[in-house]
């Protein structure tokens, strides 16, 4: 199964719970730190480096020697990445999203394509657990690509917990666009729920079965909890707002090794994604039969 955890709103406690999730699901997982802008689940999840590779995309290279600056390449481009002048064309790396279709569109055959580095992929082992983080370069503004690199590193025999970027932009679809469970992290305040209300509209347009975890129980209110019921969305696991859950990730530890009470509320919160993963299942395959 491939789970992701996402949240309409940084901060909520995304990492918080991933790396939880891991750490009770014991030997053969895999945990994917998507929010490349910022990883940080190897501030809790400490392990052995194995491999660190460079993440390239493809931008054209113009060969002035060619280049007449008919302008075909800047109309085709609607990223803008390519400005056409009388003395030729100039390239902006920053804007290309390496379609490739400058250099079909070109009559002169002008336009070849080289690698440009956009960041890293690194992979961890900390104990069962199989750690890949992505880290975008600084200034780099594209993070979907640099995703799908990490994504496409994981070993598809083996779970998966995938760890999306906050929000409902790109970066998030990309991550969770092949999940088949997402699990919506958020808090009860009036800004978390709002951010929850756009997170469920984002998974039921992709049409992805959805849980919701709620953070810091008792430090808001109850709307949450009736959005949920209202909505009929599960309402998977409660975290109360506990001072030594704060403590213990000041200092970089896992709730469930900090503080062994946690343990079995986690690991009733997988069994229930497992569950809720099998049961949507099944009501999708009767949906197809009546179909």
């Amino acid at each position: 199964m491939i789970l992701a955890v996402a949240s309409g709103k940084g901060g909520t406690g995304k990492t918080t719970v991933s790396a939880n999730l891991a750490r009770v699901a014991g030997q053969h997982v895999q945990l994917l730190d998507c929010d490349v802008e910022e990883p940080n689940a190897h501030l809790f999840l400490k392990g052995t480096l194995h491999s660190r590779e460079e993440v390239c995309v493809p931008v054209p290279r113009i060969d002035d020697s060619l280049c007449t600056g008919c302008g075909e390449c800047s109309s085709f481009c609607r990223f803008h990445a390519i400005a056409s002048l009388d003395t030729g064309a100039i390239v902006f790396p920053e804007l290309c999203h390496g379609c490739g279709g400058c250099s079909l569109v070109c009559p002169e055959k002008a336009i070849t394509e080289q690698g440009h580095r956009i960041g890293v992929v690194e992979t961890f082992q900390t104990g069962g657990i199989i750690l890949i983080q992505g880290k975008l370069d600084i200034g780099v503004s594209m993070a979907p690509p640099l995703i799908r690199a990490a994504k496409a590193r994981l070993s598809r025999g083996t779970s998966a917990i995938l760890d999306a970027p906050p929000g409902t932009s790109c970066p998030v679809i990309t991550t969770i666009r092949d999940a088949d469970l997402v699990i919506l992290v958020t808090e009860p305040t009036p800004f978390g729920l709002h951010d929850l209300k756009l997170a469920v509209d984002m998974v039921r347009e992709l049409k992805i079965p959805h849980g919701v975890v709620i953070n810091r129980v008792g430090a808001g209110d109850g709307r949450t909890r009736v959005y949920c019921r209202e909505n009929r969305i599960p309402v998977l696991m409660e975290i109360p707002d506990d001072r030594e859950i704060a403590q213990a990730y000041s200092r970089g530890e896992l709730i469930v090794d900090a503080l062994p009470a946690y343990r079995r509320p986690f690991e009733n919160l997988l069994s229930k994604s497992l569950e809720f993963h099998l049961s949507s299942t099944r009501s999708e395959r009767h949906a197809d039969l009546r179909i």
